[in-house]
C-alpha cells in the first residue's frame, strides 16, 4: 500500500483549486457511495482530486485516491486494500475509474457491508450501469452525472468572469434582468462564438488543432474500449460506428432515414438503431423524438444531434452555424430538461411545456406566433427583445 499512498500524495499535491465547479458542492460526499459518473474528458478525476485536497490535503490518512488501472491492481483486489485500509484508520476511499477494474461492484457491496463506516466514492464512464451491475447497487448508490462545461462556467474558467446559475423557468422569465447583469460584467457573444468552439471540454489550452486532435482521441476510446466493454459492441464494428459518427456530423441536424443510414454503413436496421441507441448511452450523440412518451426501444429517432458543438467542430468536415446553434441547445438543456422534437411546432418542445425556435438574430415568431409558452433563443443578440432571447442564455442553466 505504500505505493498507492505515495501516489495519493503526489496527485493531489498536483491538484490546483483555484476554480472549482459548483458540481464539487452539489454532491453529497459524506454518503457511505457515491457514483460519479460521465463521459471521458468533462473533469470527474479534477473534481475528485479538487474536493480531497480542499478536505483532507495531500497525505494519505483519512482519505486515499486510486486509480483502478493502476499497476498494483494485477496482484492485489480493491477488497484486500480495502480492508487494509479500513484497518489503519481510513474514512474515505476514492476510486478513480472503477469500470476498469473487473469486479468493482461485486467487491464495493462486500466493503459496505463489512465496514459500513467507510465512505466509497468512485467515478465511472457514463456507460457504467450502476442499476444492472453485477451487486445490487441501486439502493445503496448515490449516483451523480457530470457534464462537460456549461457556457457559464467555461465564462469563468477562462475568462474569470463569476456568474451565477439561472433556471430555466428565470431565464425565460427574467431575461432582461439578467442580461443587464452578464452585460455589466462582459460582452458575452465574442466569448460564446469561443465557447461553441473550443469551450465546452475543460481543456482547451489554445492550439484549436490539438484541442480537436484530443477530443477525436476521446471519441476513439469511447467507441474503441468502452463500448465494446458494456454494449456488447463487436470490436470489428468500430469502423462502421465512427463512419457513422462521421456521416451524421455531415447531416446534422438529420432527419432520420433508417433505410439511407443502414445502405451507406452496410448494417441491417436494426443494427444500426441499436448502434444509435448505444451511441447516445456513450454521450456522443443526442437522439430526440417528437413524443418521449410513447417510444419503444427499437423505434426510429426523430432528429439526431452530435452530442455537443466542440464535438461538432472536431467530426465536421465544414461548419454550419444553424447546426451548431441547435446542438448547443439540445446539449444544455438536455442536462437537466426532457427535450422534444418539435416537428411542426418549433424546434423543440422541453418538459413537455414551453417550445423553441433556434437560429439568427433576425429569426422570426411565424412558425410558433400562436403557441403559448413559446420562446426564440436568437443568435448575435446581447439582450432580449420581448420573448427572443440571446441564444447564450440557454448555457446559464447549469
Amino acid at each position: 500500500m505504500e505505493s498507492l499512498y505515495r501516489k495519493h500524495h503526489i496527485l493531489i499535491s498536483q491538484v490546483s483549486t483555484e476554480i472549482v465547479r459548483e458540481s464539487l458542492y452539489q454532491i453529497d460526499w459524506e454518503k457511505p457511495l457515491v457514483a460519479i459518473r460521465g463521459s471521458r474528458g468533462v473533469g470527474k478525476t479534477t473534481l475528485m482530486r479538487q474536493y480531497i485536497s480542499m478536505h483532507y490535503g495531500n497525505n494519505a490518512g483519512e482519505a486515499l485516491y486510486c486509480v483502478m488501472d493502476s499497476m498494483y491492481f494485477t496482484n492485489h483486489t480493491l477488497l484486500a486494500l480495502g480492508e487494509r485500509f479500513h484497518q489503519m484508520g481510513g474514512k474515505h476511499l476514492f476510486l478513480d475509474e472503477v469500470h476498469k477494474y473487473s469486479d468493482w461492484s461485486k467487491e464495493i457491496k462486500e466493503l459496505n457491508d463489512l465496514y459500513p463506516d467507510l465512505k466509497i466514492t468512485f467515478t465511472g464512464s457514463s456507460l457504467i450501469q450502476i442499476l444492472n451491475a453485477d451487486a445490487d447497487l441501486s439502493r445503496r448508490v448515490l449516483p451523480y452525472s457530470m457534464h462537460g462545461l456549461s457556457f457559464r462556467e467555461y465564462m469563468l474558467f477562462y475568462h474569470k468572469i463569476k456568474l451565477p446559475i439561472h433556471s430555466l423557468q428565470d431565464v425565460l422569465t427574467n431575461a432582461d434582468a439578467i442580461c443587464e447583469e452578464v452585460n455589466r460584467l462582459c460582452h458575452p457573444q465574442k466569448m460564446f462564438e469561443e465557447y461553441l468552439r473550443v469551450g465546452y471540454y475543460p481543456f482547451f489550452d489554445g492550439n484549436d488543432v490539438q484541442y480537436y486532435t484530443r477530443i477525436e482521441n476521446i471519441i476513439s476510446f469511447i467507441i474503441e474500449q468502452e463500448m465494446v466493454q458494456f454494449c456488447n459492441i463487436d470490436a470489428a464494428y468500430t469502423r462502421k460506428l465512427k463512419a457513422m459518427l462521421l456521416y451524421l456530423a455531415d447531416n446534422i441536424p438529420y432527419e432520420v432515414n433508417i433505410a439511407k443510414l443502414s445502405s451507406y454503413l452496410e448494417l441491417n436496421k436494426i443494427t444500426v438503431l441499436s448502434y444509435l441507441s448505444s451511441l447516445q448511452r456513450a454521450e456522443l450523440l443526442h437522439l430526440l423524438y417528437s413524443d418521449n412518451k410513447s417510444v419503444s426501444k427499437m423505434q426510429k429517432p426523430d432528429k439526431i444531434y452530435i452530442h455537443n458543438p466542440n464535438m461538432l467542430c472536431a467530426l465536421a468536415s465544414s461548419e454550419n452555424i444553424g447546426t451548431l446553434r441547435e446542438c448547443f441547445v439540445v446539449n444544455q438543456l438536455s442536462t437537466h430538461h426532457i427535450v422534444e422534437y418539435g416537428k411542426t411546432q418549433g424546434d423543440f418542445f422541453v418538459d413537455g411545456r414551453w417550445t423553441f425556435e433556434v437560429g439568427g438574430h433576425d429569426k422570426s415568431f411565424d412558425q410558433i406566433a400562436d403557441i403559448p409558452d413559446s420562446f426564440i433563443f436568437a443568435d448575435s443578440m446581447e439582450f432580449p427583445v420581448g420573448k427572443k432571447l440571446p441564444l447564450w442564455m440557454a448555457g446559464l442553466i447549469y
